[in-house]
């Protein structure tokens, strides 16, 4: 899954909504099961094709690396979930030099940190598995690929801090908790919690290791990205109904409002994108900012895309189309990984702090006196 750099940016409101795999059949009636194994088969004949091999964030083709990922969340969103996960997953154990993965694997993320018992990992005395064996132990929420995954990244509790550890899924020990993914949204996303019992697992990179990279900011972006190719599908049902009719003053307006958004959205991931590649190792320490940034901007985006949707096109295809009515509800609940005020307050301290350190060298370099310009 790959795409061309010199391509334009990318759809526009104008485009047909696109779903080349009947992820979304406006005529089937709902079914959580029915929607998670389409999904699931459709991301397994992916990986199996290689079309799941993007190229890594920060090696000069990071637009391309996005603007894939925005292409598979405009065909189904919680497709493009397992796939960002397969992909950032590879990322990692690239960067922090793990195992490399093998055809025919398919790779999950599972970090989520939420209240609750957690998952630990102890290490066995003895055991091998580089710099001893390791066991899992404990529960851990928002598995997405809990059922279709061959392998996970999965960060846990140790006694020398958290950890991020590679393990297999076919081995005993290893539960998806029934009755634990209740959502209508990302439905197909298949995220229950799993339960671990004494599971052996490897350790990826030192502690802490697996949020200090700066790849970690890269990747957050990424899932922006998915967020957008969301929004997109969603504005595909309002281009659609002015394709086949004109539209009225209030249309129109709600129209040109998405046409916007969404090209402002594509042109901030494209920089991004350029951004990172021109600093792949965040010398400059700028990474976190620009995710915060970028994150809180292309969801902000989103929302607004969910609202113009819903008031030009009314109560109708949230009734009666169920594509429209799903991407509407994956998209609501995928926004969701945004922490909104959370997360906008960090970006307001890291400002106030960057602010406060340009005023201190600004004082100190006034006050010297072989400062020239002091004189």
């Amino acid at each position: 899954m790959s795409a061309d750099a010199s391509s334009p940016a990318g759809p526009v409101p104008g485009d047909a909504p696109r779903d080349p795999a009947g992820l979304r059949d406006d005529r089937a009636p709902f079914d959580p099961d029915a929607v998670r194994r389409a999904v699931a088969a459709r991301f397994t004949a992916l990986a199996d094709a290689g079309a799941l091999r993007l190229p890594l964030p920060g090696a000069g083709r990071t637009r391309e690396r996005f603007r894939a990922l925005s292409d598979l969340a405009r065909e189904d969103l919680s497709l493009a979930r397992l796939a960002e996960g397969h992909t950032d997953a590879v990322a990692i154990l690239h960067e922090l030099d793990g195992p490399r993965p093998r055809d025919g694997e398919r790779w999950a993320v599972w970090a989520a940190q939420p209240p609750g018992p957690g998952l630990h990992a102890t290490q066995v005395p003895g055991e091998a598995d580089g710099d001893g064996g390791w066991r899992l132990t404990g529960v851990k929420p928002y598995c997405s690929g809990a059922h279709v995954c061959t392998h996970a990244l999965i960060s846990a509790d140790t006694s020398q801090g958290r950890r991020l550890f590679a393990v297999r899924l076919d081995g005993a020990g290893v539960s998806p908790v029934p009755g634990t993914w209740q959502a209508v949204g990302m439905a197909g996303s298949d995220s229950p919690d799993v339960t671990f019992s004494g599971v052996p697992a490897v350790p990826v990179g030192p502690v802490g290791g697996y949020v200090d990279r700066p790849g970690f900011q890269h990747g957050g972006i990424g899932v922006a990205a998915c967020w957008l190719g969301g929004a997109l599908a969603v504005a595909g049902t309002l281009s659609g109904a002015v394709r086949h009719r004109a539209p009225d003053a209030h249309t129109a307006a709600h129209l040109g409002a998405v046409d916007v958004l969404l090209g402002a959205a594509e042109t901030v991931l494209e920089r991004a994108a350029d951004d990172i590649d021109a600093d792949p190792a965040d010398a400059l320490g700028g990474g976190r900012m620009r995710s915060l940034r970028v994150r809180a901007f292309v969801e902000k985006v989103c929302s607004e895309v969910l609202t113009h949707v819903g008031r030009a096109t009314g109560a109708g295809p949230l009734c009666h189309d169920a594509g429209h009515a799903r991407a509407v509800a994956d998209l609501t609940v995928y926004l969701r990984q945004h922490h909104a005020e959370r997360n906008l307050a960090e970006l307001g301290h890291l400002i106030a702090d960057h602010l406060t350190a340009d005023h201190l060298t600004s004082d100190r370099a006034t006050a010297d006196p072989r400062n020239e310009d002091a004189r």
